[in-house]
């Protein structure tokens, strides 16, 4: 495929775009690849860097082993999601402190309406179709209700294999790493060592996310190769769940002590937005939630018109 610089621009924002969703602890990356028309490309890309890559690098030179990889596509892409962690980041960050229930809400229209265009590539329905959707909505809305660890675990093998964990949740829609990783305990740390830059928590974690990565990649792209109708409707099923966990009207059940002496909440509870104390914000979030679930439909309008 021949892309132009704009092509590889466009990339870059979508790239940008999964960066932000994967540092919200219950947005999926991998759901905004779906959704943006990258996934199978970046399944695809991501398995072929293997030991035929490498020998390829060895025999025939670097320009040949890039072009096998996709090399340009993968950088547009990862740095998209770099420059969106160490912008985009503290940007969410505020908007979950001050806006939370129209943040959520927008999410809320997007990850809605991208259950509508994932359902609509399946060609056919069938029994064992239909307990795979249900299969992936009941474990996602599940793992939605978990307690997060209180006790926090800073063992190397540990944090690597959160790295690994919480990558593979990233590139599986419906599924948030950074929720995985809130779940394990290990986000604060993880946080921390990013903050502080201690080299070593980071190459742990970024060892163990290379592993996951490579090696979930190439799980899914089997999956996709030969079972992508079973595949598209156990995914449908989880992005479907884990709704629960977006869902912008929460009740607070406990709190704890963050690392700068406040209390934030621990464990939540969805409610009703007439349940709801406080100030529901209710026309304003069905406007947020409204615009969210029209971007994307507008998107995948502008996709197929291009196309």
């Amino acid at each position: 495929m021949k892309r132009t610089i704009k092509d590889y621009f466009v990339i870059g924002f979508k790239g940008m775009a999964m960066g932000a969703a994967d540092v919200v602890p219950g947005v999926s990356g991998g759901t905004i690849a779906f959704i943006s028309g990258i996934y199978e490309e970046l399944l695809n890309s991501i398995s072929s860097i293997n030991l035929d890559a490498f020998k390829t690098l060895k025999n025939q030179g670097f320009s040949v082993a890039w072009k096998q990889i996709n090399g340009n596509f993968l950088l547009s892409l990862f740095t998209g999601i770099l420059l969106s962690v160490l912008t985009l980041a503290k940007i969410i960050s505020w908007l979950l402190e001050a806006y939370p229930i129209l943040l959520w809400s927008f999410f809320f229209g997007l990850v809605v309406a991208s259950i509508w265009y994932i359902a609509k590539q399946i060609s056919q329905w069938n029994i064992l179709g239909i307990f795979l959707f249900i299969l992936g909505a009941v474990l996602a809305f599940y793992i939605t209700t978990l307690n997060p660890l209180v006790s926090q675990n800073s063992s190397p093998l540990f944090l690597f294999l959160a790295g690994a964990l919480a990558i593979c949740a990233m590139i599986l829609p419906g599924i948030s790493g950074s929720f995985i990783l809130v779940l394990l305990g290990a986000y604060k740390p993880i946080l921390e060592a990013l903050n502080s830059r201690d080299i070593g928590i980071i190459a742990l974690v970024g060892i163990g996310a290379v592993f996951g990565l490579v090696s979930f990649s190439r799980v899914l792209k089997w999956l996709f190769t030969n079972y992508k109708n079973y595949t598209l409707m156990l995914l449908t099923g989880f992005i479907l769940g884990s709704l629960n966990k977006i869902w912008p009207w929460k009740k607070v059940l406990t709190y704890r002590t963050n690392s700068h002496g406040e209390q934030v909440p621990f464990k939540e509870m969805s409610v009703s937005p007439f349940s709801f104390e406080g100030d529901p914000q209710i026309f304003h979030a069905i406007v947020l939630c409204s615009i969210g679930f029209g971007l994307l439909i507008g998107l995948e309008k502008l996709a197929v018109k291009k196309r």
